[in-house]
């Protein structure tokens, strides 16, 4: 039953065609058939083309390509988790970064989702489905093309960022990240839209959709490489101009500031010599060279993959209009009765290899990958590690925490190495702390507790003197002019009692010769034996 329906589809073209007019001429993709005038037949190649353009192992190839960019995405996820959840020390995030992961996912997804929802490719025996027919279509197709438009403009966004700061010495800030947000995902959004309304996509190679010959070089394809171009053409310059400003530092003899700890820059470039813009650019280069090994690598994925579509679909399209280059191909599945592996060298010249095809897939599956090796960091690993750690309970403090530091000075502000400015207390202490003490068993390594005492200030046998504050010196303003001048002299009389009786850390109070004098209490750092002069002097 079956083979009679195909023999009344094939309405007289030779095995393995079938007649265009046994078909209705809506629905799926009308555009993607591939027919041959035969006479006054029309006779079309069967859906899917690539099962009898390319060898068995195409599909297998694919397939696998598809595998990848589950691995690629799987990365991804891995990176914008990692962003969400980690504290920013950890994972060191930046917005374009973000982005640029984000538009790698968006494509790889396109990948994904026919893997995932293995899709008929074909409305009928000729036709391909298209966005209009088949909603996996429409969706692999617009997560494809999305993602590759906004991959391109991130790429675009980092190279112009990465020129700005090396060659013009601008640091991009807060307007230029709202400038790229707006680029970045606005131009893409809106590119889709309209090559979705002015092309579409269909299954044309594999079963992720594509977009369409119509209208493709217009909407899609000039645009798109266009900013891949200039991306390239601001990276070369960025890297023109780092050679030139090295090699004006092999011959740059002035004196720069190198190794003494102040900037080695100014505000303006054309202040700086060559040195000192060569160690600028060098610290740079330092801090984003894995953003520039990104630009570099999905810029050449992306132009490797719509040089080698665009000569696809060309020449397809070439073979519709013309099928007379199809003829020793069809003329050879009409010869050994649709048995394909016997044709493949006839087919070589309609279609792009396979090493090649599964070469651009497998690139462009493996963004993901160099996303993960280039913008992830070793931290993030013990940052999880730490996360699960501190969740399950089993995180142990390595941090060194001092006892000082667990006292609330806020209750004594004096209480931190402050000297008693009481005069009533005959105890100067030096260092009155008060902190808790720690526990006198403690598993694991601990710090002696060399501050939780009291510790009283003790004066040498032969000393005559007490702790004091420390005084700041205050240098006449007549100094400036290089005239110093000497203190007064001090009565004999009253050097004695400044030396014997001031108490520094006492309320002193000095009282006129003709007033009441006040016997001042004996010092406490007064040696035995020593005369008590406090009888006939003056406290001050």
């Amino acid at each position: 039953m079956a083979n009679d329906t195909l023999g009344a589809l094939r309405g007289g073209c030779p095995v393995p065609f079938f007649n265009e007019d046994m078909f209705p001429t809506a629905g799926g993709h009308i555009d993607g058939r591939l027919c041959s005038p035969l006479g006054r037949l029309s006779c079309c190649i069967p859906c899917p083309m690539t099962d009898w353009a390319y060898p068995d192992n195409f599909n297998t190839a694919t397939t696998a390509a598809n595998w990848v960019n589950v691995v690629g995405m799987i990365c991804c996820g891995f990176l914008l988790i990692s962003w969400i959840v980690l504290p920013v020390e950890k994972t060191h995030r930046h917005y374009l970064s973000i982005c640029l992961t984000c538009a790698v996912v968006l494509m790889n997804l396109g990948f994904i989702i026919p893997l995932a929802a293995k899709p008929n490719q074909c409305f009928n025996e000729i036709t391909p489905h298209g966005m209009d027919t088949s909603s996996v279509c429409a969706a692999s197709g617009a997560f494809l093309l999305i993602g590759g438009w906004a991959g391109i403009m991130w790429i675009f966004l980092r190279a112009l960022s990465l020129h700005l700061q090396i060659c013009w010495q601008l640091v991009v800030g807060r307007n230029y990240m709202w400038f790229s947000q707006v680029l970045g995902w606005g131009i893409p959004i809106v590119g889709l839209i309209i090559l979705l309304v002015f092309s579409g996509v269909s299954f044309r190679f594999g079963a992720t959709c594509h977009i369409n010959h119509e209208n493709s070089l217009a909407d899609f394809w000039i645009p798109l490489l266009v900013f891949a171009g200039l991306t390239v053409i601001i990276q070369f310059a960025t890297f023109g101009y780092c050679i030139k400003v090295y090699l004006a530092s092999l011959t740059d003899n002035s004196t720069t500031t190198e190794g003494s700890g102040m900037p080695s820059y100014s505000n303006s470039i054309r202040t700086m010599t060559p040195r000192q813009a060569y160690r600028r650019i060098r610290r740079v280069i330092q801090l984003q060279w894995r953003g520039i090994v990104i630009v570099l690598i999905i810029i050449a994925d992306v132009i490797f993959f719509a040089v080698i579509f665009v000569f696809l679909d060309n020449t397809v399209e070439s073979v519709r209009t013309d099928p007379e280059k199809a003829l020793p191909w069809a003329a050879c599945l009409i010869a050994f009765g649709g048995e394909k592996d016997k044709c493949t060298e006839q087919a070589k010249s309609l279609v792009v290899s396979l090493p090649t095809v599964t070469a651009v897939l497998v690139l462009l599956a493996m963004n993901g990958l160099w996303l993960l090796l280039l913008l992830g960091r070793w931290s993030m690993v013990t940052g999880w590690a730490e996360l699960f750690a501190t969740v399950a309970g089993t995180r142990t403090k390595k941090e060194f925490v001092s006892v000082d530091a667990r006292m609330d000075i806020k209750q004594d502000p004096r209480s931190y190495e402050m000297l008693s400015r009481d005069s009533g207390k005959t105890d100067t202490v030096l260092t009155p702390l008060s902190a808790t003490k720690s526990p006198s068993t403690r598993g694991g390594r601990q710090t002696p507790d060399y501050f939780g005492q009291t510790t009283r200030y003790q004066p040498h046998q032969r000393s005559f003197s007490s702790p004091r504050p420390p005084q700041q010196l205050r240098w006449d303003s007549m100094e400036e002019d290089g005239e110093t001048y000497a203190l007064p002299p001090m009565p004999p009389s009253r050097q004695y009692d400044y030396d014997h009786h001031m108490n520094p850390l006492g309320m002193n109070r000095i009282e006129k010769d003709e007033e009441t004098q006040v016997p001042a209490p004996r010092s406490q750092y007064t040696q035995p034996g020593a005369p008590d002069y406090t009888r006939d002097h003056v406290f001050i």
